[in-house]
């Protein structure tokens, strides 16, 4: 299927998925499992009886004799869920609307559980919910397989998981600052995964949320490497305190034909995975700026309960009145220490990190007089569904030890790098992701003959004498000198028509607000 024709698809289904929404009265947020549930079941469908029918034209051109009939092992061996009939998107589409929807679909996700026991307990089971509701409710679960039936039989696998993440990017915008929990934009992710290369491997996020650190992670393995069995070459391995997420990223591994180990723990205080210097890679996005206590006075983390844990092997971050002052250092060292010898990390980070001071200073000069710290990317505003803030992506490479830049930190500016997807939303495209990641290959020497130079207002190699001199700061803006442009007549053009679509934008959100009110009004005055 044609890239226009995925984005219409996408888009397609997102649209009468909200429509939907709107006419219920139900939030999104109470139909995003179910949809995701569906949007796996007709996935596992479609490759379920591709199979079928592939193993039964084989088997009918082999003239050996009777053979046995297909198993749930035959399937298995393809890589490919086993369905029965009763799980079958076709069998729950030919059900009469008079049946119950809801508790048609939730045995069909118990079978398939019961003959895949690596999803045990991560499929949605709650359909019958949307049934409870009386009045167009009753019609939400028929419209929504209705919906999803539209997916065409004959699409690509890659097509599927593109969907499932399109979704995931469309429910973390529309849940704002909670959304941002479990989703991290796609290009932020490309690009740590270009960065740190992991070809082969281990690879670890203990902030797993929805698993798009892994799935990119496999994305970039099938476009380097010379084989198709991507799990033969990488190993993943996630950390998630919270149920929900664990069960979205391991439908969103399945429907990508991913496997791996995902524990739902408190990463804090818990190191499943034994991951002290184990790891060949360490992706993640962890939650910015979790203090020890909240606004309450009430222990988010316990110092007393970390104390003498080896993932935290410079120290704790801790106030004069012994707290945990803010966890960003946490995470950091968690990072660090899971790295082997050749590791690497790469990870979202908020901007504060880099200038911290006190305790947390004091573990950050560790870090660099180390020089476990390789590169530094200060990101602009509106990357992400739930923040406008800009942020800061940050990179270790221990292998970094035996070479020139034992000694080196490079900064990047990709602040004014970005392509707008609509008024708050940012992302960078393909190609701007790889101009990123070519500067960091030239300053490792990867790029080939072209050898890394700075950049005025876009990079810069700073030695660790300079790091120190300027306090140890990894602020970007310490470094590299911004240069400030001058708008050309085409920019002073595109930049008027984008500020009069979002004027006109503004008017007509305005003028539905007004008269929302006035129907609200002459509601309560009859």
């Amino acid at each position: 299927m044609a890239t226009n024709n995925r984005t219409q698809l996408h888009e397609r289904l997102w649209s009468a998925a909200v429509q939907l929404r709107a006419n219920s009265g139900l939030k999104l947020n109470e139909i995003s499992e179910p949809i995701l549930g569906l949007i796996f079941l007709k996935f596992a469908d479609v490759r379920f009886k591709r199979a079928q029918a592939e193993m039964e034209a084989e088997r009918k051109n082999n003239t050996q004799g009777r053979q046995a009939p297909l198993t749930p092992d035959h399937y298995k061996s393809k890589g490919v869920l086993f369905l029965p009939e009763i799980a079958t998107y076709s069998y729950l589409m030919s059900l009469p609307e008079s049946e119950n929807i809801g508790l048609a679909v939730n045995n069909a996700m118990k079978e398939i559980e019961a003959k895949n026991t690596d999803l045990a307990g991560v499929l949605p089971q709650d359909f019958t919910s949307l049934h409870k509701i009386p009045g167009e409710n009753s019609q939400i679960l028929i419209t929504l397989l209705k919906n999803f039936n539209q997916i065409p039989d004959d699409i690509a696998g890659d097509a599927f998981g593109e969907i499932y993440e399109y979704f995931l990017g469309e429910f973390a915008r529309s849940e704002g600052a909670k959304g941002g929990e479990f989703f991290t934009p796609q290009s932020i992710v490309k690009l740590l995964v270009e960065i740190i290369e992991p070809y082969h491997g281990k690879i670890l996020d203990p902030a797993c949320g929805s698993g798009g650190m892994f799935v990119q992670s496999a994305n970039f393995v099938k476009a380097h490497a010379k084989t198709a069995k991507i799990m033969n070459e990488i190993a993943i391995y996630g950390q998630e305190k919270g149920s929900s997420n664990i069960r979205t990223a391991k439908m969103n591994l399945a429907i990508h034909g991913l496997s791996g180990k995902i524990a739902e723990v408190n990463s804090f205080y818990e190191d499943a995975f034994s991951s002290v210097g184990t790891f060949d890679f360490v992706l993640a996005n962890p939650p910015f700026n979790v203090k020890g206590k909240d606004k309450n006075k009430q222990t988010v983390i316990d110092a007393a309960k970390i104390k003498g844990d080896p993932r935290y092997y410079i120290g704790l971050p801790i106030t004069g009145q012994g707290d945990i002052s803010n966890a960003n250092y946490l995470w950091m060292q968690m990072f660090a220490s899971a790295l082997n010898p050749q590791g690497r990390a790469g990870f979202v980070m908020a901007n504060s990190a880099s200038d911290a001071g006190n305790a947390e200073k004091e573990i950050r000069k560790k870090m660099i007089d180390d020089g476990m710290v390789d590169v530094i990317v200060s990101v602009g505003t509106n990357m992400f569904m739930n923040a406008t803030l800009s942020c800061t992506l940050w990179f270790f490479d221990k292998r970094k030890a035996d070479t020139d830049r034992q000694n080196k930190v490079l900064f990047i500016n990709a602040q004014d790098i970005f392509t707008p997807i609509d008024r708050a939303h940012s992302e960078w495209t393909d190609e701007q992701i790889q101009e990123i990641a070519d500067i960091v290959r030239r300053y490792r020497e990867e790029g080939g003959e072209e050898k890394y130079e700075d950049i005025k207002g876009r990079c810069k190699v700073a030695t660790l004498e300079e790091v120190r001199a300027n306090d140890y700061s990894l602020n970007p803006g310490r470094y590299v000198e911004i240069v400030e442009k001058e708008m050309s007549d085409v920019d002073f053009d595109v930049r008027m028509k984008e500020l009069m679509g979002e004027f006109t934008a503004l008017t007509a959100e305005s003028h539905e607000l007004e008269k929302k009110i006035a129907d609200d009004w002459d509601k309560i005055i009859t």
